[in-house]
């Protein structure tokens, strides 16, 4: 059904309970492509034992170019990212799969919805502590709650999981280098697709997977995304966010409208015009 990308850098417990959640939890036969950044807690090693599709690096090359080496390998028509600290709950595949059968076209980015230990104010997740660490997951009560954690689908899809067309991927080019190591790259992908003409950006609220939050970003120098994405696109990923894809909001429907051309959206244009100038 999928070819699922996991780029993962030396957080071995974490992805062999993200691979069994996809073995255990799916309902369709997947393509798994792990890139292993390091490798040196023997995550590598693990991943050949498994025989499951790979590429590696010695060191840690950074999302966007360890999702586009994997991407070379897929062989299925849709390919969906996924970060190694995420656990797939049972219904996921089918949820998405479900929604991708209402859409007539190949242009599309969908999400799935994230359950996270922590408030971060982020209106696409839902809130439930059910570990901050593979240590105290507590596996069997996520599964026995699942049923009462309800969603609505959500506009603003750019978050992994998420589910492009194979041909799409590539066509756009994947995730850019420049925002090595990833930061801000998801936004610049979607940018990317909406310049393309994707207009269906959906978080599909049925869709769930638990979310341990940053345990890669955490530990890694980061680049400055949002000064990348301004200098790239003309404007602030935030005004993006909030007037294109309208991140967050109650989907009524598959496909974005244009965003309405009013007088507060001019104001933040410009202002994204003179921080650019500034900067």
């Amino acid at each position: 059904m999928f070819s699922i990308l996991i780029p993962t850098w030396n957080n071995l417990e974490l992805l062999k309970l993200c691979v069994r959640s996809i073995q255990q939890n799916s309902a369709y036969a997947h393509q798994i492509i792990i890139h292993v950044n390091d490798g040196s807690d023997g995550s590598l090693a693990w991943v050949r034992e498994q025989q499951l599709d790979y590429t590696a690096s010695p060191d840690n090359i950074g999302i966007c170019l360890a999702v586009n080496e994997a991407a070379m390998h897929a062989k299925m028509d849709y390919i969906l990212y996924l970060n190694d600290d995420m656990y797939c709950c049972p219904g996921w595949d089918t949820a998405l799969a479900g929604k991708l059968k209402g859409i007539d076209t190949d242009l599309f980015m969908l999400s799935g919805t994230m359950i996270e230990p922590r408030e971060t104010n982020n209106p696409c997740v839902i809130v439930k502590d059910y570990g901050k660490e593979f240590e105290t997951f507590d596996e069997a009560k996520l599964l026995a709650e699942l049923p009462q954690h309800h969603k609505a689908d959500w506009w603003g899809a750019t978050w992994p999981p998420t589910l492009v067309s194979r041909r799409w991927w590539f066509k756009v080019g994947g995730y850019s280098s420049e925002f090595s190591p990833g930061m801000s790259s998801d936004n610049d992908f979607s940018m990317k697709l909406w310049h393309a003409g994707c207009r269906i950006f959906l978080g599909v609220g049925d869709s769930l997977v638990y979310h341990f939050q940053c345990k890669s970003t955490g530990k890694v120098k980061k680049n400055d995304g949002g000064k990348q994405f301004l200098h790239k696109w003309g404007m602030r990923q935030s005004v993006f966010d909030r007037y294109y894809l309208r991140r967050g909001q109650a989907a009524t429907g598959l496909k974005l409208d244009e965003p309405e051309d009013t007088r507060e959206l001019r104001w933040q244009l410009l202002r994204s015009k003179l921080k650019r100038a500034i900067s």
